[in-house]
């Protein structure tokens, strides 16, 4: 057993979810009941928190608080999007030194666990014992090596029930508003996006047309298959992912303002909706308009899903108990069965697995026509949104005969 005693701190990074703060409470709940751990830090704004020494004692947190947080949306205890400075590594292990830190909790993407791997790999070289484990998060669902990311059962719940919601304005009122592009989250990875699949129960329903930025984008294609559909239903619903790509590999749209750039040099995303339908309006002499949700579909706790809830607190509580049994510089993950049944277990991987890499959403899992997704994709998904949908109502419909 790890005889390693001292403080410990949690910390945020990257954009907050609808289940984040789950997470959180299960390193929480596991630290107190761990004799190891003294105090229990939190980082107000991730890492930024550590660097400005804003901490918080999260042992002086009522109780019935801190069990709120399980189905509390956003990050409690702030985010940050910071690029670590060789500097600030430095700053980070004095600070470490000074409150007996030992153990260090960092929740986020694959950014953040470049930011643990390399606080720990500098504690290493100095002869600082610290144990530091990764806390998976991030809605985009592309860390490697884990079967899904805490976030993204959510993410993808929403978005099925609010473009199921979106498909039945549009054949509502189709005669007026006949194509509609909903425009996701998404950099590079496509996950988000062909989760909308989950809102189509009949052939003729939302979404029509999916498409991803693991496959280039090609404008006349892209007309072609809004035309054929347009044809066959007199309306279109199209997911688009905010990172599509077009042949050379660029961005369709993104932002070329360097204000608009984060630490990480990622460019703001968004745009491609509009962009669409100016190409559908001025080649289809069609009427499009877009819908964008943005942030709200990350976070938003109102769909949120009760695998994702469970799973997100479980990779809290297993972080630290892997900490305090002496292991450091892996990051947990999810692993599913392979059972018909859904079934996942946790596992573990090294930080450097994680660090700055990518999932992309594999080939499989898109169509040969690379405008919707496959059945392997919907078998995968469909156990993370945490149960069926809403019922809605399929009226008959059955027509009076016309007066003669």
């Amino acid at each position: 057993m790890n005889s390693l005693k001292g403080n410990c701190i949690i910390a945020q990074s990257g954009g907050p979810t609808a289940v984040i703060n789950s997470s959180i409470a299960g390193a929480i709940h596991e630290c107190i009941k761990h004799s190891q751990i003294k105090g229990i830090y939190g980082a107000i704004n991730g890492i930024l928190g550590v660097l400005n020494e804003n901490l918080v004692d999260l042992r002086k947190e009522d109780a019935v608080q801190i069990d709120r947080l399980r189905k509390t949306p956003s990050s409690a205890l702030g985010s940050c999007r910071h690029k670590l400075k060789e500097e600030d590594l430095y700053k980070i292990l004095d600070v470490f030194k000074r409150y007996n830190i030992r153990y260090f909790f960092c929740a986020g993407g694959n950014d953040s666990m470049d930011t643990a791997n390399k606080v720990s790999k500098l504690a290493q070289r100095k002869g600082y014992e610290l144990k530091v484990m990764g806390i998976p998060k991030t809605v985009d669902n592309d860390l490697p090596v884990t079967d899904h990311c805490p976030g993204y059962g959510s993410v993808a719940r929403w978005l099925a029930i609010s473009v199921r919601d979106a498909g039945l304005d549009t054949e509502a009122i189709y005669t007026s508003d006949t194509v509609k592009i909903i425009e996701t989250m998404g950099r590079n990875a496509g996950w988000i996006t062909a989760s909308t699949v989950m809102a189509k129960e009949r052939e003729s329903d939302a979404p029509n047309l999916i498409y991803l930025p693991e496959r280039p984008f090609d404008n006349a294609q892209f007309l072609q298959d809004v035309d054929r559909v347009y044809k066959k239903l007199g309306h279109v619903v199209i997911t688009v992912c905010e990172g599509l790509k077009n042949k050379e590999g660029e961005y369709i749209t993104a932002s070329k303002r360097g204000v608009d750039t984060d630490g990480f040099g990622h460019k703001q995303l968004g745009g491609v909706g509009d962009y669409l339908c100016d190409l559908i309006a001025a080649n289809l002499r069609i009427k499009a308009r877009v819908d964008k949700p943005g942030t709200i579909q990350r976070v938003s706790s109102l769909c949120a899903s009760k695998t994702d809830l469970k799973e997100a607190y479980l990779v809290g509580r297993v972080a630290v108990r892997k900490a305090v049994s002496g292991l450091t510089d892996m990051m947990v993950t999810l692993v599913r069965s392979d059972t018909k049944e859904y079934r996942c277990f946790t596992g573990l991987t090294p930080l450097e697995n994680i660090a700055n890499k990518e999932k992309k959403v594999p080939d499989n899992f898109i169509n040969g026509e690379g405008n919707f997704v496959t059945e392997e994709f919907i078998d995968y998904v469909k156990p993370l949104i945490g149960g069926t949908l809403p019922e809605y109502a399929r009226l008959k419909k059955c027509m009076v005969p016309k007066s003669s």
